[in-house]
């Protein structure tokens, strides 16, 4: 770790503040490194040399339209650590802008590897890279089982018209972030409307679940799911959503430099059917209609790869692999529209 202060985070208030409302818990001076990898709010390493903490606080320059993030992600880890889905203890949220530019929460450093991609899965071997993955639909289905009144969060979103509403957000985002014809784009987003299926109950939904948003570490020889990442995009709606996004990330792309998740590519990883056969069977859920919600789980990645390609076109991305983007977009499309027609 560096002793220099990261971009975003004054170690010297971060320090004060913690002096003042958790006494005694720093013991050194701080010192503190950006954790690389992150979707869009920045997280930190923090350390006193003695123990770690880990930081979280919006994109720089970036505080009015996230600042309200920070709150719901401590909320809702707050709310889960005491139940049996693993999550980060919270240490403290702070909503005063005045030390670090925008509201920001701490919590525990837990040990753990995010795997990313079928390579980061090698070393794991087939039968231990299908036993964490199994794991990931388990933990899912805990998650899910959480009431969210018992927690405290039965008003943390608005169940009612949830895929709708979902629906109409990523449409618009479309249409805000593009300047081109996308063949098949319009068909899929039009079917998805046509087929809205019935929402089980609501539960809390993480919005992004997948393997790298997971950290994995070895307890008593087994692997575990240690800690569930990333809660931004987190609510109350509809569970199934979060079963789609994870079947679609499950299903192998033979995409070179692939902008997302690559380890359904691993040997060992279990098929979508088995993973949405686990979830069926231990969550006791209805899950006829899965194969809307992985169309729908399609349909929001080509949005989210388009948005990025429009940005590249504006020269407003820095860095390498942007270009390529844009001829991946149809691809998605394409396993959407493949997706619902199939059933």
């Amino acid at each position: 770790m560096s002793p220099d202060h990261p971009p975003g985070l004054d170690l010297d208030r971060l320090r004060g503040l913690l002096d003042r409302e958790r006494p005694g818990l720093v013991t050194g001076a701080l010192s503190g490194r950006l954790i690389e990898g992150g979707r869009s709010n920045l997280t930190y390493a923090v350390t006193d040399d003695t123990a770690q903490w880990v930081v979280r606080r919006p994109p720089l320059g970036h505080v009015l339209a996230t600042a309200h993030d920070m709150k719901r992600e401590h909320r809702v880890i707050s709310a889960l650590h005491p139940t049996n889905v693993p999550v980060p203890k919270p240490i403290l949220l702070c909503e005063d802008d005045e030390v670090l530019g925008a509201p920001f929460y701490v919590m525990e450093f837990v040990e753990g590897t995010p795997y990313r991609t079928a390579d980061d899965l090698a070393p794991l071997g087939a039968d231990r890279t299908r036993g964490a993955v199994l794991e990931l639909v388990d933990t899912l289905v805990e998650l899910h089982a959480v009431d969210p009144a018992e927690v405290g969060l039965a008003d943390f979103g608005r169940p009612e018209g949830f895929l709708d509403r979902q629906l109409r957000r990523w449409g618009k985002q479309l249409d805000a972030s593009r300047n081109r014809d996308l063949a098949g784009v319009e068909e899929l987003h039009a079917a998805l409307g046509r087929h809205l299926p019935t929402s089980p109950s609501p539960a809390v939904v993480h919005g992004d679940y997948r393997l790298d948003n997971v950290l994995i570490g070895t307890e008593g020889g087994v692997d575990k799911i240690k800690a569930i990442l990333d809660w931004e995009m987190s609510t109350l709606g509809d569970p199934l959503t979060d079963l789609g996004l994870l079947v679609m990330y499950s299903i192998p792309l033979d995409l070179p430099n692939s902008p997302i998740s690559t380890t359904a590519s691993a040997p060992g990883h279990p098929t979508p059917a088995e993973l949405i056969e686990r979830y069926a069977a231990r969550s006791g859920r209805d899950v006829s209609s899965v194969a809307w919600y992985t169309a729908f789980a399609w349909f929001k990645l080509a949005v989210i790869l388009e948005g990025i390609h429009y940005r590249y076109t504006l020269g407003q991305t820095v860095g390498r692999g942007f270009d390529r983007i844009g001829e991946l977009v149809p691809v998605f499309i394409e396993h959407g529209l493949t997706t619902l027609q199939e059933g």
